[in-house]
């Protein structure tokens, strides 16, 4: 999951993306959203990291940017 992977709790990242932890808990349990909160939502975590990788035959998925590695986490 990118939030846990770039450390941030489920309240950081609704403060960041301007919405509620419930719609953030609801967004990772995968329920409905309305795009512009999922485009909140993705706006937030890019902004904090993550990019996000399309659909190549392997399907969608998340990486973290280089720069968003942290020393301490380097050494886990």
């Amino acid at each position: 999951m990118a939030r846990v992977a770039l450390g941030l709790g489920v309240r950081q990242l609704a403060a960041a993306a301007r919405v509620s932890p419930d719609t953030v808990a609801r967004f990772e349990r995968g329920e409905d959203l309305r795009e512009r909160t999922v485009e909140a939502l993705q706006k937030a975590l890019e902004a904090a990291g993550v990019d996000f990788i399309a659909s190549n035959g392997g399907g969608p998925g998340v990486r973290l940017r280089l720069a968003t590695v942290r020393p301490a986490d380097e050494a886990k």
